[in-house]
């Protein structure tokens, strides 16, 4: 069964996009940071916090391995983390896989963001001068792994359903 894959960075839309175009498609989706929240009885920022960060990206991706082997068709949404460790980029084209990396320029995310920072562990206590500069090196760190993707739709000025109609335009 097709898997369709969403990442990037986090603001960069994956969550958002997979739940329209599940709506579209009727294809079940899944949030693995929602998933490991559920699994863990804690948010990401409380598993950052109490268990750190080794813990989360080990239980990561030993979920990310399950759905990706799992039988069942489904739209999944990443962390902005997850294809940056543990190999799991490796996974982002297997058969059956399509995946699409959502880029946002460092503007987007960073207007994006800096309304919900407080829910980002990553960014939470980052100064709003100090976090376009994060922004900006944390994308450039993360690239590599993100560019891994089957495709890569821009975002920048696109409403989410411009973003679901080029999804489903390449998925057809």
């Amino acid at each position: 069964m097709t898997k369709i894959i969403l990442l990037g960075y986090m603001g960069s839309g994956k969550s958002t996009i997979a739940n329209l175009l599940s709506e579209k498609t009727q294809i079940s989706v899944y949030d693995l940071d929602k998933i490991i929240e559920e699994r863990v009885g804690m948010s990401v920022k409380n598993i950052f916090d109490q268990k750190g960060e080794i813990y989360f990206r080990k239980l990561e991706h030993q979920i990310f391995k399950e759905l990706i082997s799992s039988d069942e068709q489904m739209i999944l949404s990443l962390g902005g983390g997850t294809p940056c460790y543990a190999n799991n980029h490796e996974m982002l084209n297997g058969s059956n896989i399509i995946s699409f990396y959502l880029k946002a320029s460092i503007e987007t995310l960073f207007s994006r963001l800096l309304s919900i920072k407080d829910n980002r562990p990553l960014i939470a206590e980052q100064q709003k001068e100090e976090m376009k500069e994060y922004i900006a090196k944390h994308l450039f760190d993360r690239s590599y792994y993100y560019n891994q993707a089957t495709h890569v739709v821009v975002v920048d000025n696109k409403s989410p359903e411009e973003v679901v109609s080029a999804i489903s335009k390449i998925l057809a």
